[in-house]
């Protein structure tokens, strides 16, 4: 790409060269596997075979003799979860499309869905992060029936994205796309909803208007409508060109959902090893779709979670991404988008404000984003998804996104709401966290004050109430980390920082957890690593070190001479919930910066 700037060049160039060995290992495996499983008949005995489509019914001729390809559907529903609560209805529908071009499709198989808000401060939330590694491998367990020529994956939310895409890239031979469902219709205002969670975090209304206000904001069908973990996924896919283009923010039931979901189905039987058009997932996830799912992540203010997911769903096709790549790809992407939380409005308004392709227009024009990519929706790289799709009669086409509907919301290259994506990599005696900046009043990026060391939510919130955080503070939460205990989202907290800081007090939040996509106003050096589990230095922390947590200079340290202390002793692993069946992921974790996995630190990737 001419244009491109050098600072994605340079880290790009830097990504290729460190992921060399890796890469090429990948690659190697890849096409061994392409060649092993060539002629999908020949590779299943007979008897194999008819086990795979006696339940096929009409389609099992098509299967038997194959008159043509056969897509796999790994889906991830289930009807807890309001994103993933459409996909119930999707398997006969994506078979109905696939016979429309001459093709089949079967449910190869089916994965886990956890959604953080629901387990948010509860148990299951120490599963969340590891449900990761067990979607990714309930995908390959789907996928290891070798019955298919293509896969569709049915999945949004926030770890399930990235593990049907680990689990996918093990199968990298075969043709793979997400197929969104979309966004719930927009609920009361995002300020009235954080208002009544501050009031509650007070004492000042009861349960009971809470939920009246939760229930008037997460209130139908569809993905939840801040800019969190779940809608950065959405927005990643585009940037790597595994969606149809402009998927991500249309909302169901609606007729361009079908026509897109139609569409998606018809690609997938289009791009497979025997047309001639063959896009197999190795090829379209590459060192270049990694960094674009990077620079849109930073200029879209997504969620502070991916900075986990990114170097995990990276190891998995060999290429090696740190937060040294983030930090420096932070420093040169300008923030393009304020969506809530970041902003007032969701991703309704931001789709309807010209949305992913507007943004992906603007970072192909200041060379900040690959063009040069193979993507699974188009003919013209990255350029496909700078365009939006919309019904001409009854079919699906693209048009130009046109200029920016919201100034507000989105921004232009030459007018960013900021110069820089607002995703930090701190670092110091304390070790290597990340900062999300773009949620923060850049007046609050420096907190320098007594720290106050807790073990876990509850101990913080207990002291909240006890009113002995009413001061300038630097709350620790250690023991958080993936080895520890699965690194949950501390987002329970975001309204007791919220309020203190209200209240005039310097605070920010330090830990080895996590803080979640909808991380808000209150400074937070979150991911710490190494965690404390082990002996990272917030292990060696006590109750009136001062810390210092600074976006502006990339800081995160003590003034306390810490050398010479013994660590804190980590507290016994919780029982229950099941949370002890996941003693493995938590023993063979590898650090947050590494992507948090058990299963990729075991494989070797």
């Amino acid at each position: 790409m001419s244009n491109l700037h050098p600072a994605i060049q340079r880290v790009t160039d830097r990504v290729i060269e460190r992921s060399r060995d890796s890469r090429a290992a990948y690659l190697s495996l890849m096409a061994e596997e392409a060649d092993r499983h060539r002629d999908r008949n020949a590779a299943l005995p007979c008897s194999n075979l008819a086990h795979g489509f006696a339940a096929a019914g009409e389609d099992k001729a098509s299967i038997a003799a194959r008159k043509g390809p056969n897509i796999g559907i790994i889906s991830a529903y289930n009807d807890s979860i309001s994103a993933h609560q459409p996909y119930g209805a999707y398997p006969p529908r994506l078979k109905v499309y696939a016979r429309e071009v001459g093709a089949t499709a079967q449910v190869g198989g089916s994965t886990p869905a956890m959604c953080d808000g629901v387990t948010q401060g509860a148990d299951g939330m120490e599963m969340s992060l590891f449900s990761r590694d067990v979607i990714a491998l309930s995908t390959t367990v789907g996928l290891s029936h070798l019955m298919y020529d293509s896969v569709a994956l049915l999945g949004i939310c926030d770890k399930i994205v990235p593990g049907l895409l680990i689990g996918a890239l093990r199968f990298g031979w075969l043709p793979a796309m997400f197929v969104p469902s979309g966004p719930m219709p927009s609920g009361i205002p995002n300020k009235e909803k954080q208002a009544v969670r501050q009031l509650y975090a007070e004492g000042k209304v009861g349960r009971a208007e809470l939920l009246e206000s939760e229930s008037k904001s997460y209130h139908s069908a569809g993905t939840c409508t801040f800019y969190g973990t779940a809608n950065s996924n959405q927005m990643m896919m585009e940037l790597m060109g595994l969606h149809m283009p402009g998927a991500a923010f249309v909302q169901p039931g609606t007729p361009l959902r079908q026509e897109l979901d139609r569409a998606a189905i018809h690609r997938l039987a289009a791009i497979t090893r025997e047309g001639n058009d063959y896009r197999p997932l190795w090829k379209c996830v590459d060192e270049k779709a990694i960094i674009n799912a990077a620079v849109g992540l930073l200029a879209t203010g997504g969620s502070t979670n991916h900075a986990i997911h990114i170097p995990a769903m990276a190891r998995a096709a060999g290429v090696v991404f740190d937060w040294t790549d983030l930090d420096e790809l932070s420093a040169n992407v300008p923030l393009l988008a304020r969506v809530y939380p970041n902003g007032s409005g969701d991703v309704n308004h931001f789709h309807a404000a010209g949305g992913i392709g507007f943004v992906i227009g603007e970072l192909l024009k200041a060379g900040l984003a690959h063009a040069d990519v193979l993507t699974v929706g188009g003919q013209q790289g990255l350029n496909d998804y700078a365009r939006e799709p919309w019904l001409d009669g009854d079919k699906v086409a693209w048009r130009e996104v046109g200029a920016n509907g919201d100034p507000e919301m989105l921004r232009t290259v030459d007018n960013p709401f900021m110069a820089d994506g607002g995703m930090r990599l701190v670092t110091g005696n304390l070790g290597r966290a990340c900062f999300k900046t773009s949620a923060v009043a850049p007046e609050r990026w420096t907190i320098e004050a007594p720290c106050r060391v807790f073990a876990d939510q509850q101990e913080v919130k207990d002291a909240f109430t006890a009113g002995e955080l009413d001061r300038d503070v630097v709350v620790v939460v250690r023991f958080q980390g993936p080895r520890a205990n699965g690194m949950p989202e501390l987002h329970a907290l975001t309204p007791i920082l919220g309020v203190l800081q209200d209240r005039g007090y310097k605070v920010a939040l330090v830990t080895d957890g996590r803080m979640s996509g909808a991380s808000g106003k209150v400074p937070a050096a979150i991911h710490v690593s190494p965690e404390a589990l082990g002996g990272g230095p917030l292990a060696f922390l006590q109750d009136g070190d001062v810390v210092r947590l600074c976006g502006h200079d990339g800081t995160l340290s003590t003034s306390a001479d810490i050398t010479g202390r013994n660590p804190a002793m980590a507290p016994p692993a919780a029982r229950g919930t099941g949370r002890e069946l996941f003693a493995m992921f938590r023993h063979f974790a590898d650090d947050a910066e590494k992507g948090g996995s058990a299963m990729l630190a075991e494989a070797g990737l």
